[in-house]
Formats: structure tokens, C-alpha cells, sequence
């Protein structure tokens, strides 16, 4: 069997994927370095098991590197653009435009072509938000200054990408000013056909196949590669058509059930290739050479640091942003990984009728050691400077339950001001302490609970299976009725039919306007719950309303200690605080609002954040013995695991962190209910639909 066979190098790049970046994980590193090294020791320079000619690779890493800048696109958050689109295109254009003139400059500077040095200022002008997920995880996303860097990712990607177009067409050859017109005409025309085209199509196309998620997942698919084939035919590199396919679909997915299968075939297999692919490219001899001529590394290094810091700068003054916000802005924008690194391997594979590729070896090792100096530096600077900012006010302009969720009040209160929870029923063993916990929330509101049982619908109405179900969903019903009793809040139980679980769970939830949905915890973890998804996956995605996720592992009615981990002051932190505040006093029992700063955390900053969780925590409505512990410390998960061994309740939020080249992030959620031994409520936000 030959070495290089299609089926040997998959096999090859699935064993590298699995196996490689948890390991570098493990030591706080990105896991893409270890896809990079992984390709290095496996390619020519290595033990060449892999070449990076090989058709399979070729194919594997082509659909990595367009899926790449797809999901940069996808990823782009267009509400937060929109919010402060005026400073978000002005920091843009300056991040964008100071990166690109010290690029040239350095170009110039060793000798390389106009187009070439143009080239390499476009690689620096980008940036990739690798640090969202921690400056989300501050709860500092809705700070001005982080807003605006958020919102210019979509001008800095776009104008790079259109730069890299040009400077490819250009080093292609019969370069005249009339073709540079054509080509600049053909790719407005295109830009405006992908944005506004694709978005109709796919709002429509979603409209109409419903709940049909795998024709969903099919047509977004299609429209990655038409309009990565549209950008070749119109002579611009496909990775230009993927951002843009990417920013048009944006709206269509919202965070729905699609936008994550979407992600997730990307993130574990296509992505992963490209980078394996970048590792095959490194010529060892010629980056050891490229390293001892330290001077254009270092420049092109040095112009990137500095030019991005002079962007932020200038930006400081423009708007009047602190120190703390400068440098979280700068550090933001530091990270060079999705655009810069999908299009140096654009340049690199370049060449003119003479051979000669647009940039050398040189300047693909220099962008290569740029990548992994940003990729590491520029997470660890926002985490220290994040600190620093100015917490965000949360707006309490209420103290009842059944209002807080709302998201738009006035909306809801013309189809319910009740209370409403839905509790779904399917477990025995569970059902009564998921009806009593529903029970102490309802009672507490004078509202009412729906205990739900589900269906699973046939072909046949009268099948005697499906009558077998009914016969049993009603026995749980009554069961439930009679233990919702002991507590006096109204019960009205519902049965559906329905092919769905979780849809049947979001849509009853939806015709009663429920507040809230209570129910058990899932089994279905690991590989097959990310590839397949899991029902508390879906109603996640899909609800309209908060939902408990609990893990009693004892009644609620005998709680008397509950922690509540609180990273940060916003609505839906606030919504667990409520929720742990209000069972608490059904019991009278202690809660404990923990809080884990970092260690450099100012002392001025830690008090201002007690402050106004002391002013949520303090609620005259709920008279509850609530108090705030603060621990400074890096380990936030092994804090909470450490602290949580004294209470009988742990209230968590759900909360997803995606970083624009696919890999993942650690959450403290997930390590958090690994180790916890008491009884757990994950509090999942409700998604916003874009459509």
C-alpha cells in the first residue's frame, strides 16, 4: 500500500486533530501551534509522511482555508457593529490603514516589490478576535471601547481581503489600469450580488423549509462554495468570496441549531487541515535561516505591534477612551490568525508567467512567527488590561421574576403577565423535585406551571404505540398534577405529539408564553452530543425564554445553601441571582454570590464591582440572606469547585465561547460540572432569532 494513498493521509490528519491540540492545550497554549509543529515533523522536513502536493491534502486544506474565512465572516457580531457603526468604520480604517503603510515601509525597506511590500502591509491590517471569548467572560462585551474594536474586525478583514484581490490580479501579469478598473467594477457588482443576494435567498429558503435543518445545513453550504467559485470567475482569490458569503449569511443563521453544525464541521476537520497544511509548507533550513537573519521577522513584528498601538492611540483621543480601554483595544487587535494567515498562503502560492511567487519564504516564516506571537500575547494582554475597564451598569428596574426575563415587556404583558413555567415530562425518578422546584418558583409569583409530556407522533393517529404513549403521559401528567397541588399553584398539564422533543418543548413553550422552562438533565454527552446535538442543546438554541437545566440530587424544599458564581454584571447574571434569591426564600436558606478576580485586579475596580453586585443582591422584595465572597486567583474553575463543596445548590449560566478560527476555548461551565458533587441549575440564555 503506498504511504501517500488519499485514504492513509486522512487517516494520517484525523489521528494529528484528535491528538495534537489538547495536548498543547494543556499548557496553555493555542492548539493551532500544535497543528503547525504537528505538519512540520510530518512533512519533508520531518519523517515525510504527508506532502503537502498530495491531491488529498491539496483538497482538504483548499476547503480549510475558505471555510476559515467563512466563519471569520460568520463570526463578525453585526448587532455590535451596528451599535456604534460610525466609530467602528472610523477605528477600523485606522487599524486598517497605519498597519498597511508600516507594512509597505518594511517591504520597501528589505527590497521587495511595491505589489510585494503592499502585500505585506495588507497581512498586517487585519486582526482575528482570539481574546473575545475572555473579554466576554469579564461581561465587558458592552463597553464602548470594546464594541468599537468588535465592530472594526468587519473593515479591517474586508479591506485586506480587497487589497490581496488586487495585489494578486497585478503579480498575475497584463496588469493595465483598465483591468484594475474591470476587476475593481466586477468586484462591487459580486460584493453587492453575495451581501444582499444570499441574504434574500437565504431568508427565504430558511422561511420555507421550516424546521428542515439539513437542507439548511446543505444551503449554507452551497452558498460558501458558489460564492468562492463566483470570486474565481470574476478573477479575485475564492478566500474573498468565503468572508463575504460568510457576512450574508450572518443575519439568516442568528445562533441557531444550523450556525453551530455549521462551525463544528468546520472547526474539527476542515480548519484543522489548513493548519497541518501551513506546518508542510515550513521549509526547516529556510526558517532556521529566516530566523538567524532575525531583521525582517523582527521588523515585520515590531510594525505590527507598534502600528496597531498608534491606531488605538489615535482612537484614545479621537473618543476620549481611557488608558485601560487603549490598551484592551490594542490588545484586541493584535492577534494576526484567519484573514493574515489564509492569505499569506494565497500570496505564497502565487506566481507570475515567470515563476516567482508574490512573497518569498521569508515572509511566509516571518508571518508564521507573527501568528504565534500575537496568538499568545495578545489573549494574555487583554486578560490583564481587561481588568481595568469600567463595569457596565445594569439597569434594575424591576424586582419580579416573571417580568425580569422579558425582552420586551410591554409585548409580553399583552399575552401574559402570569408567571408561567414549563416543566417537560420524562423521567419518574426526577419528576418530583422538578415540579417542586417549579412549584417554589410559581408560588412565590402567583403564577402556574405546565407540566408537559411529549409524544413521539406516528404515521397513523390511531396506532396503537402511539395510544400506548398517551396512556403514559397522562399517568405522569396525573402525577404531576397531584404533587403541583401540595404546594397550591395552579397546574394545567398539556400532552403534544410531536416528531421533535426539544421543538415540541420550545413550541409549547412558545404558544403559552412561558417564562421559564424546568426540566432534567440530558445523557447524551461527548463526541456524539457535538456532532448530533442533545435535547438541551436544541431547546437552548430554540427557546424564547430562560431555561433550568437542574441536577437535584436532593428535594429543593431541603436547600438551604445555594452559590452563585457571578464573572460578571450582566441581565442574564442577574437572572440567576434572582432565581437563586427567590427558591432561597421558600427555604429560608443562605446565599452565596461568588466572585473570582485576577490577581492584578486593582482594589479600586474589585470594590466598585461589590458595589453594584451588593445593590442587585440587596432586593427589598426578597428578604434573603445573601452574601458576596470575593477570591482573587487564575483557576477560576478549581475556586468554584473548591468552594462549592460546602453548599447543597450551584446556580451556573450557560455560555458559549467561539473564537474565529474554529478552536476551542475552555469554559469554566464545562470543567465546573465535570467536578461538582451537589446539585446543579444551569441557567441557559434564551437566543435571539435575526430572521
Amino acid at each position: 500500500m503506498s504511504l501517500h494513498s488519499p485514504i492513509i493521509t486522512f487517516t494520517l490528519l484525523i489521528l494529528v486533530i484528535l491528538t495534537i491540540p489538547p495536548i498543547f492545550e494543556k499548557f496553555k497554549l493555542p492548539g493551532l501551534i500544535g497543528l503547525l509543529l504537528a505538519g512540520v515533523v510530518l512533512g519533508e522536513s520531518g519523517l515525510k509522511l504527508l506532502n503537502s502536493d498530495s491531491e488529498t491534502i491539496k483538497l482538504l486544506s483548499d476547503i480549510g482555508k475558505i471555510y476559515l474565512m467563512f466563519v471569520a465572516g460568520l463570526e463578525i457580531d453585526l448587532e455590535q457593529f451596528r451599535k456604534t457603526k460610525n466609530r467602528s468604520l472610523v477605528f477600523g480604517f485606522l487599524t486598517f490603514i497605519i498597519p498597511l503603510i508600516a507594512g509597505i515601509i518594511v517591504g520597501r525597506l528589505f527590497n521587495f516589490s511595491w505589489n510585494s511590500a503592499v502585500l505585506i502591509g495588507s497581512l498586517l491590517a487585519s486582526h482575528t478576535l482570539l481574546a473575545y471569548p475572555i473579554i466576554s467572560r469579564m461581561g465587558m462585551v458592552t463597553n464602548e471601547a470594546v464594541t468599537v474594536t468588535i465592530g472594526a474586525t468587519i473593515f479591517t478583514d474586508t479591506g485586506a481581503l480587497l487589497v490581496l484581490a488586487i495585489c494578486v490580479g497585478i503579480h498575475g501579469g497584463d496588469f493595465t489600469v483598465v483591468s484594475l478598473i474591470k476587476l475593481l467594477a466586477g468586484l462591487a457588482v459580486y460584493s453587492l450580488l453575495i451581501l444582499w443576494g444570499f441574504d434574500w435567498a437565504g431568508k427565504e429558503f430558511f422561511r420555507r423549509s421550516g424546521d428542515e435543518q439539513g437542507n439548511q445545513f446543505l444551503f449554507i453550504l452551497l452558498a460558501l462554495f458558489l460564492a468562492s467559485v463566483g470570486a474565481q470567475i470574476i478573477g479575485v482569490e475564492k478566500i474573498v468570496g468565503a468572508f463575504l458569503a460568510g457576512l450574508a449569511v450572518n443575519d439568516v443563521l442568528g445562533r441557531s441549531v444550523v450556525k453551530e453544525k455549521v462551525e463544528f464541521v468546520g472547526s474539527v476537520l476542515f480548519i484543522p487541515c489548513f493548519f497541518v497544511d501551513m506546518g508542510l509548507l515550513i521549509n526547516i533550513p529556510a526558517f532556521i535561516k529566516t530566523l538567524s537573519s532575525i531583521w525582517l521577522t523582527l521588523a515585520i513584528v515590531v510594525a505590527l505591534i507598534g502600528s496597531k498601538f498608534l491606531a488605538a492611540l489615535i482612537a484614545k483621543f479621537l473618543y476620549r477612551y481611557n488608558t485601560p480601554e487603549l490598551l484592551t483595544m490594542w490588545s484586541l487587535s493584535l492577534p494576526q490568525v484567519a484573514a493574515t494567515l489564509a492569505a499569506t498562503l494565497v500570496a505564497y502560492q502565487t506566481l507570475n508567467s515567470g515563476g516567482e511567487r508574490l512573497i518569498n519564504e521569508g515572509v511566509l516564516n516571518s508571518v508564521i512567527v507573527l501568528m504565534l506571537v500575537t496568538a499568545i500575547i495578545g489573549p494574555i494582554l487583554t486578560a490583564r488590561f481587561g481588568n481595568y475597564l469600567t463595569i457596565p451598569q445594569v439597569e434594575l428596574t424591576t424586582n419580579s421574576l416573571s417580568t425580569w426575563w422579558q425582552r420586551d415587556l410591554a409585548a409580553e404583558q399583552k399575552l401574559n403577565s402570569q408567571l408561567t413555567v414549563i416543566v417537560p415530562i420524562y423521567n419518574p425518578q426526577t419528576q418530583r423535585d422538578l415540579i417542586e422546584m417549579a412549584a417554589l418558583l410559581a408560588r412565590h409569583e402567583s403564577g402556574k406551571i405546565i407540566p408537559l409530556a411529549i409524544a413521539q407522533g406516528y404515521l397513523h393517529m390511531d396506532d396503537s404505540r402511539l395510544l400506548a404513549k398517551l396512556t403514559q403521559s397522562q399517568e405522569k401528567l396525573q402525577i404531576a398534577r397531584e404533587i403541583s397541588q401540595e404546594f397550591g399553584v395552579d397546574v394545567s398539564p398539556r400532552i403534544r405529539i410531536d416528531d421533535d422533543i426539544a421543538l415540541g418543548i420550545s413550541r409549547t413553550s412558545r404558544e403559552e408564553n412561558a417564562n421559564l422552562v424546568v426540566m432534567g438533565w440530558g445523557r447524551i454527552t461527548g463526541f456524539r452530543a457535538r456532532l448530533f446535538g442533545n435535547v438541551i442543546d436544541s431547546i437552548f438554541l430554540s427557546s424564547h425564554c430562560p431555561v433550568a437545566v437542574t441536577r437535584l440530587l436532593k428535594s429543593p424544599s431541603m436547600i438551604q445553601r445555594i452559590l452563585v458564581p457571578v464573572g460578571d454584571l450582566t441581565r442574564q447574571t442577574v437572572d440567576a441571582i434572582r432565581l437563586a434569591q427567590i427558591l432561597a426564600s421558600s427555604n429560608q436558606a443562605e446565599v452565596v454570590l461568588l466572585h473570582v478576580c485576577d490577581r492584578y485586579t486593582p482594589s479600586a475596580i474589585v470594590q466598585q464591582f461589590q458595589s453594584q453586585l451588593s445593590a442587585i443582591a440587596n432586593n427589598e422584595n426578597l428578604k434573603v440572606n445573601t452574601h458576596i465572597r470575593t477570591i482573587p486567583g487564575d483557576d477560576i474553575a478549581r475556586i468554584i469547585i473548591t468552594e462549592a463543596k460546602s453548599f447543597d445548590l450551584v446556580v451556573l449560566r450557560s455560555v458559549r465561547y467561539r473564537t474565529t478560527a474554529g478552536l476551542a476555548v475552555s469554559e469554566v461551565t464545562t470543567e465546573v460540572i465535570k467536578a461538582l458533587q451537589s446539585s446543579i441549575i444551569l441557567l441557559g440564555e434564551p437566543q435571539i432569532s435575526k430572521i
